[in-house]
């Protein structure tokens, strides 16, 4: 038998005559300490330790805890500011967002720009009070641009009493660079304006100074003292549709270029992009591949009605050929006849009937360009084979069919992108062209991708809670007072799961209240029946499986069954044998040649797999409380409505 100490012999050794140091966070050189310590002491029994091996290990301990110490000290310090990487400016948020809501940077001088949200002004005499700041060592280029801080130069860090006693006007900014919820307050001085203009409401600014702190009501708050006026980009009030106090999100969407400067519409767009960046981590935290997939496809699924054809063969010789520049001409020349009638003075019939002709001329103009604005366009006899992709092509209803052959090579795969669909109602919750999120696994089942989107849903919610918690305090403000506690119920216990048959049970028994669609077997859950589950009956999220063959999808598994996550998720296992495939495109009647390749990944080497899609928009309203998905999305499109 070997002789000598083990391993455990010495650890307990060392852990008898060595008294370990404090714990401290986690200093990243504690365990080369360690190993120092172990080797200066391995192979010697306790009685052979001598006070110097300890005493050198003590020292060793003692300096990691003073260092990890002091890079604890560091870590209190507040966070310096950051200038944004590619401009000279700095991110408002990066000042109104931090713990400190930007009272640590207090005389920072830095450079800010935005749009300006509302304008306000006051006279004030030179020796007006002011809030003390720090002396700064260029006070005299603060004095050429900003002269009610002249007292302050003179008597740098405190205070004086002023000479003059003229009156000038303070203008107050408040500015938004989307960067966050929360607004900067510039202070400058009226006379810093770019001449012949006034800095007001839907101006661009940017602009350079010196923060200091002010209070609004009882709150400290932080604003900016103008040094420099370096851009102002000018704005027509009389058309800017932002310049009125109270806008509605209506009124908004005749403005989608615009909107974005809204204060709701700004949030709802920070909350979805940071949906979209949760979604990546979580994704790729799973080790996922991201694949983007076709918007044009050859893939004709649903029905007819449902798609968008996509042609470059349009037919437009039945709606004839007016020349609306002509009449305009026309009416350009009747108002210089007019203008020569005027002069002469000599004719009131012929002026009188001048003006009548221009008046029909005019109307007849608005009402061509009216037909012109909703001018039917005629498809005529479309030859495919003379068509740019010399087939019927249409636009996505969904990647899913495509994002399985990735699937069925990279194992899990994942995409985010927008899908169509010609849905002929106007519902506030229906758009023609949607984001959606679509996974594939393979080697999956039911169950499998059943947790998946649970797993998905619920580490969306946590995201948000964690990172987008001052556009969630507004939308909880001014939007829905629940969103907030809705997200935290997503994250507090497992969703509910039940059969589709239990599902048609619930409903059916439901007495206190009517649903637009009846609940029967053999028909697909309506949004209002998923909501009621849901919202109602569980007040959970629940998922709902085992749906009959006839509501499925041709790919869905025979004996698997689809699935429905409230109203945000669907899913299924995929059929993977090639018979039954083969059957089911020829039930639902689709057209063998188009799905080919499709039936190809069963034929060579196929292996059991599922799926999901979340759709985006309803992700959004969900988190927000938005009840319109026209104002969930950038540019919305609608029947009827695709505006830019």
């Amino acid at each position: 038998m070997a002789s000598g100490w083990s391993h455990t012999e010495q650890s307990k050794a060392l852990s008898r005559r060595a008294p370990k140091a404090p714990f401290v966070a986690s200093p990243p050189n504690f365990p080369v300490m360690y190993a120092y310590i172990y080797s200066i002491s391995a192979g010697c029994p306790p009685h052979l330790l001598s006070h110097r091996s300890i005493t050198v290990a003590l020292v060793i301990m003692e300096s990691g805890r003073r260092a990890a110490a002091g890079r604890n000290q560091m870590l209190l310090l507040p966070p310096p500011i950051q200038r944004f990487k590619y401009s000279k400016r700095v991110m408002l948020k990066s000042i109104l967002d931090r713990e400190d809501e930007g009272l640590a940077i207090v005389g920072h001088r830095v450079a800010v720009g935005g749009w300006v949200n509302s304008r306000k002004e006051r006279a004030e005499a030179d020796d007006a009070s002011s809030p003390t700041r720090p002396a700064q060592a260029d006070d005299e280029v603060l004095v050429q641009y900003v002269p009610f801080l002249r007292p302050i130069s003179s008597l740098p860090g405190a205070l004086a009493a002023a000479t003059s006693k003229d009156k000038h006007t303070i203008v107050y900014l408040l500015i938004n660079d989307g960067s966050c919820i929360t607004n900067l307050q510039l202070v400058m001085d009226s006379s810093m304006s770019v001449p012949g203009q006034v800095v007001t409401v839907g101006n661009s600014i940017l602009v350079e100074g010196v923060l200091r702190r002010t209070w609004t009501g009882t709150k400290r708050v932080v604003e900016l003292i103008v040094e420099k006026l370096l851009h102002v980009g000018a704005v027509d009030l009389k058309t800017y549709p932002l310049a009125k106090p109270q806008t509605s999100l209506p009124f908004l969407r005749d403005h989608l270029h615009l909107r974005p400067r809204f204060i709701t519409i700004g949030s709802v767009a920070r909350i979805r992009s940071s949906l979209t960046c949760a979604c990546h981590a979580f994704f790729n935290d799973l080790g996922m591949i991201h694949v983007h997939m076709p918007i044009i496809t050859s893939v004709a699924t649903g029905s007819q009605s449902q798609r968008f054809q996509v042609t470059t063969l349009l037919d437009t010789s039945d709606q004839g050929h007016v020349d609306l520049e002509a009449f305009k001409a026309a009416v350009q020349e009747k108002r210089s006849r007019i203008k020569e009638l005027r002069r002469g003075r000599n004719n009131k019939e012929a002026l009188t009937a001048a003006k009548e002709d221009l008046e029909k001329s005019k109307e007849l103009v608005r009402v061509l360009e009216e037909r012109q604005k909703t001018a039917t366009v005629y498809v005529g006899d479309v030859k495919l084979s003379e068509d740019f992709f010399g087939r019927a092509v249409y636009l996505s209803t969904s990647a899913g069919l495509h994002l399985e052959s990735y699937a069925c090579g990279l194992s899990g795969v994942y995409t985010i992108g927008p899908v169509f669909q010609a849905d002929e109602s106007r519902s506030a919750k229906k758009l023609a062209e949607m984001w959606m999120v679509e996974v594939e696994l393979a080697f999956a089942e039911l169950e499998d991708v059943m947790n998946c989107a649970e797993d998905l849903l619920r580490s969306l919610c946590y995201s948000l809670l964690a990172t987008a918690g001052n556009d969630l305090k507004f939308a909880a403000t001014n939007i829905d007072g629940d969103c907030i506690k809705r997200l935290q119920s997503i994250t507090s216990r497992p969703f509910d799961r039940i059969t589709y048959s239990n599902a048609l049970h619930i409903l059916n028994q439901v007495k206190d209240r009517s649903f637009l669609t009846q609940a029967v077997w053999g028909a697909d859950l309506s949004e209002e029946h998923e909501r009621y589950l849901a919202d109602d009956y569980f007040e959970n999220p629940v998922i709902v499986y085992e749906f009959p063959q006839e509501i499925k999808p041709f790919y869905a598994r025979g004996n698997a069954n689809g699935i429905t996550v409230g109203v945000l998720a669907r899913g299924s296992q995929k059929e993977e044998r090639l018979d039954v495939i083969r059957k089911r495109i020829e039930e639902v009647g689709l057209p063998q040649e188009q799905f080919d390749w499709y039936m190809d990944l069963r034929k060579h080497g196929s292996v059991k797999r599922s799926g999901f899609s979340l759709e985006f928009e309803k992700m959004v309203m969900m988190a927000t409380g938005i009840t319109d998905a026209e104002d969930a999305i950038p540019f919305p499109r609608a029947r009827g409505d695709a505006k830019l």
